[in-house]
């Protein structure tokens, strides 16, 4: 969906807005408890080949595409032929580009089940699902869920009142949790709390950008259509860039030449955004401005990839 995050997502007290919205929250918690228990009774089946999800269950802005863009390098290099999945429309084109830019993806826009039949009928003989921890049409093999260290579960409440899918007890069902960011032993602690079941795994990842040396010494004004696109801005500062101005819009926003134009504003700075806002310009807006090129670096890397082969 295309929507701007409301800043009581975030707050670490409860606003007025996320109490008043709580009832409807009630309401998402039932509809979604009812389609979980209908579709594990009665659409839910064994895959065929192994199924890989990278989700999530804070809505928009933890890194799910650049994971699964590694996890797919990691597979492709021991020998398989991984495929990505995805379930969306037009407005998630974005995302779509950045994974075809790397290996073959099929896209359906009501059910995962017949694009990964569809990979199947290609031979793939892995899929990286890139979204669907809430699909429970699906059984994965292995489940990856990603927080970012800057908001992690926001407010904690449930859409509408907060940023969440689903309570932070979902973890209980995922094999490894990957923390883009800092630190946090608390946050860790919090996940163990619910996963003492089975030993899930716990990594951190940090971006690195490839291109860095095209945006120093150089004056920026930085625009993003991102879950958080504040997390974007604090990635330059951190690599000691000198930004001018930034702009924000809804997530997987469409840019117009209207926008360009009040982006622009003077001559005086270079235009900079994200990949995955790069992905759905058009050739005219993409000449008008460049992108963050990125890399997804994992922690333990070795211990990483060694797990997702043990799941294969």
């Amino acid at each position: 969906m295309r929507f701007k995050k409301p800043k009581f997502w975030d707050a670490r007290k409860p606003s007025i807005w996320a109490i008043i919205l709580f009832p409807f929250s009630i309401i998402f918690i039932i509809i979604s408890f009812v389609l979980k228990i209908f579709k594990i009774k009665f659409l839910q089946k064994k895959n065929s080949i192994p199924v890989i999800c990278v989700g999530n269950i804070y809505l928009g802005g933890t890194g799910k595409t650049p994971l699964a863009l590694e996890i797919f390098k990691i597979i492709e290099k021991i020998g398989k032929k991984p495929a990505f999945v995805k379930k969306g429309g037009q407005y998630l084109i974005d995302e779509i580009n950045m994974l075809e830019k790397v290996g073959k993806t099929f896209v359906s826009k009501k059910n995962r089940k017949n694009a990964i039949n569809s990979a199947i009928f290609e031979n793939h003989n892995v899929i990286i699902l890139d979204d669907g921890f809430q699909d429970f049409s699906i059984e994965p093999n292995f489940s990856i869920l990603c927080f970012n260290s800057k908001q992690l579960v926001g407010n904690g409440f449930i859409i509408p009142s907060g940023p969440l899918r689903e309570p932070l007890s979902a973890v209980s069902r995922a094999n490894c949790i990957i923390i883009n960011g800092e630190k946090n032993l608390e946050f860790e602690k919090k996940i163990l709390n619910y996963t003492k079941e089975k030993e899930v795994h716990i990594f951190y990842s940090k971006y690195k950008i490839k291109n860095l040396d095209l945006f120093q010494n150089k004056k920026i004004t930085a625009f993003a259509g991102i879950g958080n696109p504040s997390n974007f801005f604090d990635l330059l500062i951190e690599n000691n860039l000198d930004i001018i101005n930034t702009h924000s819009f809804p997530d997987h926003y469409k840019y117009s030449l209207r926008d360009f134009d009040r982006i622009i504003g003077d001559n005086s700075t270079i235009l900079v955004t994200t990949e995955k806002d790069y992905c759905r310009m058009t050739n005219e807006q993409k000449q008008k401005c460049d992108y963050l090129d990125v890399t997804l670096e994992i922690d333990n890397k070795n211990k990483f990839e060694n797990l997702i082969k043990s799941y294969l």
